[in-house]
């Protein structure tokens, strides 16, 4: 364990290197940070193989890979829009004495950035930083139903529809009809499809330019969010919703006659 905790510690020294931009070498790095070349260079190919740093074959000089850039990008989006949702989201919570969460895409998953517990000794939980499926999950499919279909089969190709509970939606079809009725009225469901016992009702966020990148949700057990009250419960998420959304820079296009 030691062992391990070391080497991390070792690889967040390399990575602070790149701060300034440099693109150092294996005996650069092992030289300025006075550590043995032949861990230098184990840490810089573990790193290199998950897209953290590249290299440069014909210098052998390494720098920031795609794949930290990613992350740092998601960073900032994700504390950019807790920051701005927050009060709301608290406003909501207390509201409706339920949990309210938010979260962000990430590739074929939503992660959990930020939100407020139910208060009532029976509630539904979350952490931040976890991750959920996208086709299960009323936050997930709050912000499927706005990508382009292209998109959402890249989304099915990479993770399937995996069964979480007998009422999980793993048909590809029904799943597009699913997602078609999201984005007319605007709001998703989850019937007890990624958990048993638990209902959700959410409603995506959108950036300054217009693009789904967040949802909002409110969950709690089913007996508390039966169906009967989607409609009311949408109308409160949705307006949530709308409200980060502004705050973040979007205004949607006039209409004109009815129409867009």
């Amino acid at each position: 364990m030691k062992k391990k905790i070391r080497s991390i510690s070792r690889a967040v020294r390399i990575l602070e290197t790149f701060r300034d931009g440099a693109s150092p070498t294996v005996t650069e790095l092992s030289r300025s940070l006075k550590l043995p070349k032949s861990s230098v260079f184990e840490i810089l190919c573990t790193l290199a193989a998950e897209g953290v740093v590249a290299k440069e074959e014909r210098t052998n000089r390494y720098s920031l890979g795609v794949k930290l850039l990613e992350l740092s990008s998601l960073a900032r989006q994700g504390l950019e829009v807790s920051g701005v949702a927050e009060p709301l989201l608290r406003r909501l919570s207390e509201t409706l004495n339920e949990t309210v969460q938010l979260t962000v895409l990430e590739r074929s998953e939503i992660l959990y950035v930020s939100g407020f517990e139910s208060t009532r000794q029976l509630r539904t939980f979350f952490r931040r930083g976890d991750r959920a499926p996208l086709h299960c999950t009323a936050l997930g499919k709050a912000i499927l139903a706005f990508l382009p279909r292209k998109e959402v089969d890249a989304v099915i190709r990479s993770s399937g529809l995996p069964r979480f509970t007998p009422r999980t939606v793993t048909d590809r079809r029904l799943l597009l009809e699913e997602l078609q009725r999201t984005a007319v009225r605007g709001y998703s469901v989850d019937n007890m499809e990624h958990e048993d016992g638990v209902r959700c009702v959410g409603a995506p966020v959108r950036s300054a330019e217009g693009s789904v990148f967040a949802s909002v949700s409110v969950s709690g057990p089913a007996h508390r969010l039966p169906p009967v009250k989607d409609a009311v419960i949408a109308r409160m998420v949705m307006e949530t919703a709308n409200e980060i959304s502004r705050r973040l820079g979007y205004r949607p296009e006039p209409t004109v006659g009815g129409r867009r």
